[in-house]
């Protein structure tokens, strides 16, 4: 953050030449600077570039309200709240106004008042792009009050006049005044609560109880739904959805790399996590979310790859902090915690009762099995196969060190498949090379070449 202009008064302002934008032309002029300039304007937004992303361009452009459409966790509230990077880092504010109005277009009537007795010497201070997003979670108990305003009985109790303009409590909305207002889950909103939006969508304007008054409110109002809320728990009410100038639908990441991008982005992980092994967790999540076993009405969200890239990496660290080993480093035997605490994440079809882990387990194996033969493709892992001979088995499991496993490798004479398997995945120590071995054995046990027993948190090939 740089900063602020060091400008304190209207008359240093004007001297200045300082022009006053409107909200819609300052997104849009700094929207197509950034285009021109060839600079993303949404950082850190995966799989979105080619379908969502030239949308609410194209929006934003047209000085449009936007409303995104999506199921959970396809990253709504994050692209709602990347916005904030299309505004001016600084804007000038009338000091101590209660709605933040620019200094040359003041709309309440204490800073109208304030600004025609003041003149030049009007006091000025500057509000950061971050100061001016707002986000309200619509829930079913928000009030008219909470978005628009009511009258402030405190206020009346100081002497004002009931009908005094001044005695209004400004909402959300007005508070958001030169600034962009998201409202999260916007079919939770009552409907009744939703007509109180229909003055700002279009007239921007307010009307608040009995009061003749007008606020020529400059905000962007975004919002984002669930799809299935229009039956489900809510809808957004047609003259609502008339007022949104685009509806724009979101879509979980399409490719690969843009679902791996979004876990590593997201992820706070607590031990390294080799590539292979987040190979498999976006593999797994794109399979849930094609498997017919699985709501997909709630759909998979982007959450349970991060959630369970995290629970694989405390489970590498607890067994490196137990056992004593040096590095923490996932391996392939900590991909069934996880699968084991993300149940609860998602809503399986009716009729699949009972048969939940079985699902979960299975689609594992067949993400295991891509990543296998996309990464090991190439490799003779015959002389591996030929070791365990039905007298020498590998042990694995959740308690095992790196080194114990690799201590527990049979001895491949004349062969290089160890160095083979750690070379395609750059692995040189101890953590690296133990998972990289460990996923070719289970890859070995997918393609039935080998056999593996699971019991008390040990895994044996043999």
């Amino acid at each position: 953050m740089s900063e602020p202009p060091a400008i304190r008064t209207l008359g240093e302002l004007r001297a200045s030449g300082h022009v006053h934008k409107h909200l819609h032309t300052e997104i849009r002029d700094n929207l197509l600077a950034k285009l021109a300039a060839g600079e993303n304007p949404w950082p850190g937004m995966h799989g979105f570039s080619r379908t969502v992303l030239p949308q609410l361009e194209r929006a934003l452009i047209a000085g449009h309200d936007v409303v995104l459409l999506g199921e959970r966790g396809q990253g709504k509230t994050r692209l709602l709240r990347s916005m904030v990077g299309l505004l001016d880092e600084w804007t000038p504010v009338i000091d101590g106004a209660e709605l933040g109005e620019h200094p040359y277009d003041p709309i309440t009537p204490a800073s109208r008042r304030r600004a025609a007795a003041e003149g030049d010497q009007l006091p000025i201070s500057w509000r950061h792009r971050s100061e001016r997003y707002s986000e309200k979670l619509a829930t079913p108990d928000t009030s008219v009050a909470d978005l628009v305003g009511d009258v402030d009985p405190m206020k009346v109790a100081e002497g004002r006049q009931l009908g005094d303009p001044e005695t209004i409590h400004y909402g959300l909305i007005p508070r958001s005044h030169r600034g962009i207002v998201a409202i999260n889950e916007l079919p939770d909103l009552a409907e009744r609560i939703q007509v109180s939006m229909l003055n700002v969508m279009e007239e921007r304007d307010i009307q608040i109880r009995g009061y003749v008054l007008r606020l020529p409110l400059d905000v962007l109002v975004v919002a984002s739904a669930n799809p299935e809320d229009y039956t489900n728990r809510g809808r957004i009410i047609t003259p609502l959805k008339d007022r949104f100038g685009a509806e724009i639908r979101t879509h979980y990441p399409i490719e690969l790399d843009d679902e791996i991008a979004v876990i590593t982005q997201e992820a706070k992980l607590v031990a390294a996590i080799p590539a292979p092994i987040m190979d498999i967790l976006a593999r797994y999540t794109r399979a849930l979310r094609a498997s017919q076993a699985i709501n997909q009405r709630s759909g998979v969200s982007a959450r349970f790859a991060i959630a369970g890239a995290e629970t694989v990496a405390a489970a590498a660290l607890h067994r490196a902090t137990s056992r004593g080993e040096p590095e923490a480093v996932a391996r392939i035997v900590d991909l069934e915690a996880a699968v084991d605490v993300l149940t609860g994440k998602l809503e399986f079809e009716s009729g699949e009762e009972g048969r939940e882990p079985e699902i979960l387990a299975h689609l594992l194996r067949t993400a295991t099995a891509e990543t296998v033969r996309q990464h090991f493709r190439g490799i003779d892992l015959g002389p591996l196969v030929g070791a365990l001979d039905g007298h020498t088995t590998v042990t694995t499991g959740e308690q095992v060190t790196a080194r114990e496993f690799l201590t527990g490798l049979p001895s491949l004479d004349g062969a290089e498949v160890y160095d083979q398997i750690c070379e395609r995945f750059d692995a040189t120590t101890d953590g690296t090379r133990a998972s990289a071995i460990e996923l070719a054995l289970e890859g070995l046990y997918l393609a039935r070449r080998i056999s593996k027993e699971s019991d008390d948190g040990q895994t044996i090939y043999g």
